[in-house]
């Protein structure tokens, strides 16, 4: 064989190995757009079946019932003082004006059927109007009063009327009163405001995330009180003035393993040391705030060296060079230029705590409470642990309450995160 077939061959060679690595190289591409691609679809769907079951729940059906402040049927006195308005019969005030509305209902069955449609919240609403305005005693007026959740979710499509009576939660006779109502004019949905003022409730219609939120909010402002300036200080301890030793070699390695523990270790730990030695309140956001602290400092010591590392070494040795203290360097030249690091580590690891349940409901945050928190020790609830909460009661209407709190967690989540996004590209410097 001659050399110009030799060299003919060993092009055919690395030309047939080209292709099959520009082919190799290709499917490698195309695998990985796949999987964006159904990254992407799988996360449309998530989101789309969370958003398609919880809107419902950011409206709510009233009712229109031509109320009679009579004090004979409120059972109080002409002229009554505060007490007496707070133990009227407001169940009667409502019970009286649907009788009106429905003079035919003379069995005490059906009765029962009809004051059904009615949320028991109602006598609430009036207990509040009649405290707040007495004026109202002895008239009547039209007003809107919130529905039981069956007709809630009636009107919302969850209840099919084609069913068999025996197959859904509203009768026939309901049905045909409902349909009298809407006739009328005497049915609307509104914006559920409810759900953002009021606390826990065992009835759906009533059950909102105020206390959740605010309880959210407690503890997270003591992880943030407390998990910020240990970590940040932490940090610039073991960056910038600790002494390379087997000490500290063992702290960082304890520091990077602490971060992979499962939340759930961190609640353990809590309700041992927390509640069970130093006898800290039960459920109330410190001791919540106490354990996340717990789990978000490593992800915050871990980004605040990172963002100290990635300041220039020129910017120290200058520093020092004009005579300035270690010290003077490091909060006067080094901080200042890695704080939007640290922030960011920050709100991430703040994010991570807001998602958390696992650890709340080891110290006892899982417990049903209706008062809204009023201060870090009062007994309270987180808005993740409030999803569980609702996720597990068989109600269809605490569906849709369960997935609209997921959107209103998925809301902060996606703000804090972004915040983070900004901070990171509004004040990072490229060295």
């Amino acid at each position: 064989m001659s050399n110009a077939d030799e060299q003919a061959a060993v092009v055919d060679i690395v030309t047939a190995g080209l292709k099959r690595r520009y082919a190799a190289e290709r499917r490698f591409r195309l695998f990985g757009l796949l999987s964006v691609v159904l990254g992407f679809v799988f996360l449309f769907a998530l989101f789309a079946s969370i958003i398609s079951t919880g809107y419902p729940a950011f409206q709510s059906t009233y009712v229109q019932l031509d109320i009679d402040f009579d004090p004979a049927i409120l059972d109080i006195s002409a002229s009554p003082g505060s007490e007496e308005l707070s133990a009227a019969n407001y169940a009667g005030l409502v019970k009286h004006s649907l009788r009106e509305l429905f003079p035919a209902v003379k069995k005490r069955r059906e009765r029962r059927s009809l004051y059904q449609l009615v949320s028991i919240g109602a006598e609430y609403e009036l207990r509040n109007r009649l405290l707040t305005a007495p004026s109202f005693i002895g008239r009547k007026e039209a007003l809107w009063l919130p529905a039981n959740d069956d007709l809630d979710t009636f009107m919302k499509g969850g209840i099919d009327r084609q069913l068999p009576q025996e197959n859904r939660r509203l009768s026939d006779q309901q049905l045909t009163w409902i349909d009298a109502l809407l006739e009328a004019g005497r049915i609307e949905k509104r914006f559920n405001t409810v759900f953002f003022t009021s606390g826990d409730s065992r009835e759906p219609e009533l059950a909102g995330i105020k206390g959740a939120l605010l309880g959210s909010f407690y503890t997270l402002i003591v992880t943030l009180v407390l998990s910020f300036p240990i970590g940040i200080a932490a940090a610039i301890y073991l960056e910038e003035f600790a002494s390379r030793s087997r000490w500290t070699d063992v702290i960082e390695i304890n520091i990077n393993n602490l971060a992979a523990v499962p939340s759930i270790v961190f609640g353990l730990l809590g309700l041992a040391v927390f509640i069970n030695v130093f006898d800290l309140p039960r459920s109330a956001p410190l001791v919540g705030g106490l354990v996340l602290t717990l789990m978000t400092l490593p992800t915050i010591i871990i980004a605040s060296r990172a963002a100290l590392k990635s300041v220039p070494p020129s910017i120290r040795e200058a520093a020092l060079g004009v005579g300035a203290s270690r010290m003077q360097m490091v909060t006067h030249h080094v901080l200042p230029l890695a704080l939007p690091g640290m922030l960011t580590g920050t709100i991430i690891g703040m994010a991570r705590a807001l998602g958390e349940s696992a650890p709340l409901l080891m110290i006892g945050m899982v417990a049903f409470i209706v008062d809204v928190p009023q201060s870090i020790t009062e007994p309270a609830t987180a808005l993740p642990v409030q999803i569980y909460l609702w996720s597990d009661s068989p109600e269809r209407a605490f569906t849709e309450k369960t997935s609209a709190a997921i959107i209103v967690l998925l809301v902060f989540l996606v703000v804090m995160n972004s915040l983070a996004v900004y901070l990171r590209k509004r004040f990072e410097k490229r060295w």
